[in-house]
């Protein structure tokens, strides 16, 4: 607990032993035994009641004057105060002082079990790091705060701490724990020349590291902006209780006063006894009884439990309302490089034209990718296997979906499908397997095809099945890569359709067709890059963005990050989200439910303080305790 949870377990446990002593004065007599009679033993009664009464119950009071002020009146202080200040004026002493004491409890348990929830969340994402270790001129170590490091500074990372900033190893190897960013345990080997993100844990290895980013702007950095923010987006169940409190706090002071003075006033007109204090009762407890506190602690915390369960897994989620969408998730869109498959292309065969050598057709093409970091940029460069000189290569112009054009040691070359090859009239022959086509023309002559295949990823098959069970009626992939290839890969994942050779505008085209047929309840899901597909990403009802470590564009455009590249997560999060949503519906349905049958029962004179008790706190701790189950979910 905290310093102030702990005082206020103080203030309780104190206040209830003064109670029950007060209890046991007033149940065997003692006070009458001294010969106190009328007045002088109800006020001496009530000046032993208010000593536990003014210690657990001062700063609900207090809060309760200053909301008046303010002009928040109608709240839980509010009704607290009015009701336990009225049963005292009615002489309910023990009523009054039980009332404060018990929604006390409440009040510590719900604090309790937010914090824990907020612990684990915070346990989960404590990828923050303290220091850097920044390396001076002079070769020496000095530990500074993050926001000092200014980019392109040299850090070094020890085994056992976080990588402070993003940034590209300059020296050293060794493995990462990237658990706390993707949920996964298995470590992740880097060496020099490769990009490593902010969040990690060296696990073996020194490393030396050049910064390329400030730290404000490094993956850390956004994670947590993201988790810390992911409060500000309300899923519609949450806007609803909010609004339902707004409306139903004041309705219900409204109905206490009336049920306190209206039957009174209608016996007197009858020429019956008023019998004031009895309806007087009735009132407080009603008030006491509407306290929404169930609702208004337990349905926020359900989503907060989720989004935290979610984080533990790789899955950050930018709001309550993306969670609750995920569930009604029908129509799920996938990008196949980096998605699907491993978007690790190997070429597979190399088929030049008579005349034309496997060795010049590769060393054209990857001379012509210099200056690209695509997949199949790299793929063509790693099979070239040699130094490029980039100055013997000018003139690059990407065309879109198409390919490019290059003038290479003087001669103007182009690289890409077939659709530049026919736009450009050049007469190529078609290559018919299975795969991505790279032709090579020189001087609008063909010279020749490189065939590169992706690998389609271990678990997409398993991913897609475990979305059917979720509940997704279609799975569909939309790609920039040919029909041949863009079928192979349908095939083996069984998809319910696909569509090729699209342009990143085609793609948004195609999801608007879906989003037009798919109706209002349903939602469609785009999972992509993040980087390419960000039109797609920001067009669709739920924007997923895959394989996110380090992505700036995945982080900022989806609404929902897979810190990892695993397909499968999607349909775990669909899981979450189910969960939370049937939590939520039972604490409402339970809350309400309860609350109205002893707001009737205390209206007609059934239901005493001690069942408004439980009708307030008790309602509250089931329905808190219902919601940390968010907090603990299985993957299988």
């Amino acid at each position: 607990m905290t310093k102030k949870q702990k005082k206020i377990f103080i203030r309780i446990i104190i206040s209830a032993v003064v109670f029950v002593i007060d209890l046991i004065i007033e149940r065997s007599g003692l006070l009458e035994k001294t010969g106190l009679q009328g007045i002088a033993l109800s006020t001496v009664t009530a000046v032993l009641y208010l000593i536990p009464y003014i210690c657990i119950g001062y700063d609900i009071l207090k809060k309760a004057f200053k909301g008046i002020i303010k002009g928040s009146v109608f709240d839980e202080n509010f009704l607290m105060a009015v009701a336990s200040l009225g049963a005292f004026a009615l002489g309910e002493f023990s009523e009054a002082v039980a009332v404060m004491i018990f929604y006390q409890i409440g009040e510590l348990f719900q604090s309790v079990a937010v914090g824990k929830s907020r612990k684990n969340i915070a346990a989960l994402m404590d990828i923050r790091p303290d220091y850097a270790n920044l390396e001076t001129d002079g070769g020496e170590l000095e530990k500074v705060d993050p926001d000092e490091v200014e980019i392109g500074s040299i850090i070094v990372v020890k085994p056992g701490e976080k990588i402070p900033i993003d940034g590209v190893v300059v020296s050293g190897a060794g493995s990462l724990n990237t658990s706390a960013l993707t949920g996964e345990s298995v470590p992740r080997d880097v060496s020099e020349g490769d990009d490593v993100i902010s969040g990690c844990v060296s696990v073996t290895g020194l490393l030396k590291i050049r910064t390329t980013k400030p730290f404000g702007e490094s993956t850390v950095s956004k994670i947590l902006d993201l988790v810390e923010n992911s409060g500000m987006k309300k899923a519609k169940s949450e806007a609803f209780i909010t609004k339902f409190a707004k409306v139903y706090t004041p309705a219900v002071c409204y109905s206490a006063l009336a049920l306190a003075v209206l039957p009174p006033i209608a016996l007197m007109i009858m020429g019956k006894d008023a019998n004031w204090s009895e309806w007087v009762i009735r009132a407080l407890t009603f008030l006491v009884i509407s306290c929404p506190c169930a609702l208004v602690i337990s349905v926020p915390m359900t989503f907060f439990g989720g989004i935290g369960a979610a984080s533990s897994k790789g899955i950050l989620i930018k709001g309550s309302n993306y969670l609750e969408a995920m569930a009604s998730t029908k129509i799920a869109v996938f990008d196949k490089t980096g998605t699907l498959t491993k978007g690790v292309f190997e070429v597979t065969d190399i088929c030049p034209v008579l005349g034309v050598s496997e060795e010049e057709l590769i060393r054209l093409a990857a001379y012509g990718e210099t200056f690209s970091d695509h997949p199949i940029s790299l793929s063509l460069k790693a099979k070239y296997g040699k130094p490029i000189d980039n100055g013997k290569v000018t003139g690059v112009e990407n065309i879109p979906g198409k390919g490019l054009e290059a003038v290479v040691f003087g001669e103007k070359i182009l690289l890409g499908n077939a659709a530049l090859m026919i736009e450009r009239g050049v007469d190529f022959k078609t290559c018919k397997e299975p795969g991505t086509v790279v032709y090579v023309a020189g001087g609008n002559r063909f010279m020749g095809y490189i065939l590169i295949r992706d690998v389609i990823k271990d678990g997409a098959k398993k991913a897609l099945a475990d979305l059917k069970k979720a509940g997704v009626r279609s799975n569909i992939m939309l790609t920039g890569d040919n029909e041949q290839t863009a079928k192979a890969v349908a095939e083996k994942l069984g998809l319910d359709g696909y569509k090729a050779e699209l342009l990143p505008g085609d793609k948004v085209d195609e999801v608007e067709r879906l989003l037009a047929g798919k109706g209002d309840k349903n939602i469609l899901a785009f999972v992509g890059d993040g980087i390419n597909d960000a039109p797609v990403l920001a067009r669709a009802d739920l924007g997923v963005a895959m394989g996110a470590l380090g992505s700036d564009a995945a982080i900022e455009a989806a609404d929902i990050v897979l810190m990892d590249d695993d397909p499968g997560k999607l349909a775990l999060g669909m899981k979450i989200s189910s969960k939370c949503l049937r939590i939520c519906y039972e604490n409402i349905v339970f809350a309400i439910g309860i609350k109205l049958l002893c707001l009737i029962l205390g209206a007609l004179g059934i239901a005493n303080m001690w069942i408004a008790i439980f009708a307030d706190v008790g309602v509250m701790i089931l329905a808190v305790l219902n919601a940390m189950r968010c907090l603990a979910i299985r993957e299988s």
